[in-house]
């Protein structure tokens, strides 16, 4: 990750907040995945912090953030994000989400939509049931597992804890969220959906089912990843996310391949 032109950490909710931030103009704010970290977004910082101001943050119990003793939950860490933007003083942003930061952003839109000009999800659900837990096995998570572990040992100021923190990721992940389709259609924030075309997590027909049920949304697919896109191939993330910012109709495209 590049120097950053601000960062600390936040007293929010009764942790620290680890964040970061990265150039000027419109706030932009990048949230993780589960198990995963604010360095994680570095390919994005790189280019998005050129034209916008970029705010990452390891969430609640991730990365540098400590963990505090409340029952984990997209809730929370939803709570846990505005309250880092009330702390930097930014009433509204965009925002982009991977993974379980695609939850926390549509729990942020669907309940708080006057902090965000719009919100882009990539790998993200609105169901527990959506998820696919038999894609942990595959070869790539194993691979981002393995690398998050060592990232958490050597960044959390708890590393004994990882353990724990795994199992109480996982209990979140088998019961958490359960959205209705209700509740995404009272969304009316621009939101663009995002999936990858080889995600083996987040069956497809949902995340068809998210953006055919919040209005107005855009669904995007990106070709030749899965669930890591960011990593994969962070060019044709970042295409994908400089358009998301600077458009917002209603559309299904398929992302051209490098």
């Amino acid at each position: 990750m590049q120097p950053a032109d601000a960062s600390g950490f936040a007293a929010v909710n009764g942790i620290e907040m680890y964040y970061a931030v990265y150039g000027a103009g419109e706030p932009v704010l990048l949230i993780h995945g589960g198990l995963s970290n604010a360095d994680v977004w570095s390919r994005q910082v790189a280019v998005l912090s050129k034209s916008y101001k970029v705010i990452v943050a390891d969430s609640r119990g991730h990365g540098r953030s400590t963990r505090g003793d409340q029952p984990l939950s997209y809730d929370l860490m939803a709570a846990d994000y505005l309250a880092l933007l009330d702390y930097l003083k930014i009433d509204k942003c965009a925002l982009v989400g991977w993974s379980d930061g695609g939850v926390i952003g549509l729990d942020i839109a669907m309940k708080h939509p006057e902090r965000l000009t719009r919100v882009y999800v990539q790998g993200a659900h609105t169901d527990a049931s959506a998820v696919s837990t038999s894609a942990f096995l595959n070869w790539n998570f194993a691979a981002f597992f393995v690398r998050a572990w060592g990232d958490y040992i050597r960044l959390s100021p708890t590393p004994w804890r990882l353990p724990l923190f795994v199992a109480e990721l996982n209990s979140m992940w088998a019961n958490d969220p359960h959205w209705s389709a209700a509740q995404l259609a009272g969304i009316r924030v621009p939101t663009t959906i995002v999936a990858a075309d080889h995600d083996r997590s987040v069956k497809r027909k949902h995340t068809e089912y998210m953006a055919a049920t919040i209005p107005g949304a855009k669904l995007v697919i990106l070709p030749g990843v899965d669930h890591f896109a960011l990593l994969q191939d962070p060019d044709g993330f970042n295409r994908s996310v400089l358009d998301f910012l600077k458009t917002g109709s209603k559309e299904t495209t398929k992302q051209a391949s490098p």
